[in-house]
């Protein structure tokens, strides 16, 4: 302990948590630390009242320990659990986060990355749905979901694979008449790669699938006039949908319960995300699961040590399926 009527030092946290004083240094200036001596550290510093100023260090070192991250909000279930992982992240490897949204408006996009130019953050890491190039020169920046250009480096769920994955489950699970529904963004992204290898599956196996995509600015009028057309007009046209999002499959499912079709014996549907109930923790229902935690620990390592070369321009974490009450048992909860 240190002594009376004294502010503790790192030699006092490197005693009380049993680490070199080179050990209490990595971990307060970011560096890689295993995960035990980092709580060793921090869980001493938290004992002992020690505290880090480190803004100051920052300025002395040319580095604020601050990342920007950037979404187009927090409405989506999606972007809360990214947004929550990525803190935590940069929280234990001595970080600030300094998160701002855009609601997904390009200008919005533009002055954010600006702002945050201004106020001298180590790096940036952004879910953005700006057609042109973020004006990132000079500062770490990683993409998610998005690939931009070569020099920055994209971190995503396997969106195609999870699109194969979902096929396979339906397949599996006897449906034979599917149909796979998107709406979204007209900005090219990877999750458009969901229905690419929900397509390509369905191919390899033999058989039909319908694709129908929508537009953001279509709004629901059009699926729900897509689905009166192929649920109000006799039996079922389709007897499985994959949902590009858990939200639309949702939905859908509400939808098909108010039109007397049952799910999951008349029609299974399997969404994407990973999204659960609030309270009871349960999956809203069938989806292929977002790997959110490991997509945050790579964009996190990436952006904050952004000087090691050989990042690659996309990186892809497999999810996997679990069922949630929207598909008939004996579907794989792969990973759960």
């Amino acid at each position: 302990m240190p002594t009376s009527g004294k502010s503790p030092t790192m030699k006092d946290v490197a005693r009380e948590a049993g680490v070199s004083l080179g050990t209490v240094s990595n971990v307060f200036n970011g560096a890689h630390v295993g995960r035990e001596y980092r709580q060793r550290v921090e869980e001493a510093a938290r004992r002992l009242g020690y505290a880090v100023n480190s803004y100051a260090r920052g300025l002395r070192a040319d580095r604020t320990n601050t990342v920007a991250v950037i979404l187009p909000g927090l409405e989506h279930m999606f972007f809360a659990r990214l947004a929550n992982a990525l803190c935590r992240e940069l929280t234990l490897r001595g970080y600030r986060m300094q998160f701002v949204t855009t609601e997904y408006s390009p200008e919005a996009e533009s002055a954010c990355i600006q702002a945050v130019r201004q106020n001298m953050v180590d790096g940036i890491i952004g879910l953005t749905y700006s057609t042109g190039m973020p004006d990132v020169e000079g500062i770490p920046y990683v993409s998610i979901d998005r690939v931009i250009s070569p020099s920055i480096p994209c971190v995503s769920s396997d969106n195609y694979g999870g699109g194969v994955l979902a096929a396979q489950t339906l397949l599996e699970l006897g449906c034979r008449r599917l149909l796979f529904l998107r709406i979204g963004s007209h900005i090219m992204g990877e999750t458009d790669k969901r229905g690419s290898g929900f397509l390509a599956e369905c191919a390899n196996q033999n058989v039909e699938c319908t694709v129908r995509r929508f537009l953001d600015e279509d709004g629901p009028d059009q699926v729900v006039r897509l689905l009166d057309e192929q649920f109000l007009s006799g039996p079922p046209a389709y007897d499985g949908v994959f949902c590009s999002t858990d939200m639309l499959a949702v939905s859908v499912v509400r939808y098909l319960s108010r039109r007397g079709v049952r799910v999951p014996e008349d029609v299974q549907v399997i969404g994407y995300d990973g999204t659960r109930e609030f309270f009871s923790g349960r999956y809203v229902c069938s989806t292929i699961v977002q790997p959110v935690q490991q997509m945050a620990e790579t964009s996190v390592e990436i952006v904050t040590r952004w000087s090691e070369a050989g990042t690659p321009a996309l990186i892809s974490i497999p999810g996997f399926f679990v069922p949630g009450g929207t598909t008939r048992d004996g579907g794989t909860a792969n990973g759960q």
